[in-house]
């Protein structure tokens, strides 16, 4: 993958192993331009990475909240997965700044952001996204696990979204967090996240409620994080057939972004 800007998100002792190693090799063999860039957020410089399709025409641009463990090898490789399916991806480091020796510093960081600080980032790379040359002015987003969560969240904050994806995140529990949603909500989850899953119910009845479109599927026999589970060279069936089946979904769903 050419480079632009020198890498500079976090990293992680996990990521010598080979769960990483594959997601590295994605990047690194991919004829995609992705680059890291930085966007001002208040007073604050965040980074973000960012992928572009191979097309002649201008795309749309699908906003990337990361899992609970950061900007891992991992969420710039689907980044780059996006862009092979005709989307510019753009991923923000909401740590950015910070590093850590293991995942589960990254996620104790994450689990303290405040979310005025969270949703500013969002609002910045946005705003960055919008305003990209190679972008035909459309934005969706999508997020995984902790950022799975954040999709519903930042669908009812910016009504600029033309679609939202959320990869088993935890769904809306009132009225007031779906009253502002604006786009379609798309929903994937895995059959054995029960955790996850009993927010579903009530976030169809008040997505029902509102007027507002939420389809959620869940894939039986997959666990939390299937689509990076399913990804590894050693994932079990159930995450694979999962990933496979929730990636076929998806790539209609970017094909019908506004």
């Amino acid at each position: 993958m050419k480079r632009g800007i020198l890498a500079l998100g976090l990293i992680f002792a996990a990521q010598s192993l080979l769960a990483q190693d594959w997601a590295k090799a994605r990047l690194n063999n991919s004829p995609r331009h992705g680059e890291w860039v930085e966007i001002k957020s208040g007073d604050r410089t965040i980074k973000a990475f960012v992928v572009y399709p191979e097309r002649k025409d201008k795309a749309p641009v699908v906003l990337v909240i990361h899992e609970i463990f950061g900007l891992s090898d991992w969420v710039r490789g689907l980044c780059d997965q996006l862009a092979e399916n005709g989307v510019i991806a753009i991923a923000p480091d909401l740590l950015s700044g910070q590093t850590f020796s293991d995942p589960d510093g990254a996620r104790k960081a994450i689990s303290a952001l405040p979310e005025p600080q969270i949703k500013a980032d969002l609002d910045a790379t946005s705003d960055y996204a919008l305003k990209i040359p190679a972008g035909n002015g459309t934005l969706a987003v999508c997020g995984f696990c902790w950022g799975g969560g954040w999709v519903f969240q930042y669908a009812n904050m910016n009504p600029k979204l033309k679609a939202a994806y959320s990869f088993y995140g935890t769904a809306p529990d009132e009225p007031a967090k779906v009253a502002n949603i604006a786009c379609p909500v798309y929903g994937f989850y895995a059959g054995n996240d029960e955790h996850v899953n009993v927010t579903i119910p009530t976030a169809q009845e008040l997505m029902k409620r509102a007027g507002k479109k939420y389809e959620p599927v869940v894939y039986g026999g997959a666990g939390h994080g299937f689509m990076r589970e399913g990804e590894k060279p050693d994932a079990n069936e159930g995450n694979r057939h999962a990933r496979d089946e929730a990636w076929a979904r998806w790539k209609v769903l970017l094909r019908q972004i506004p």
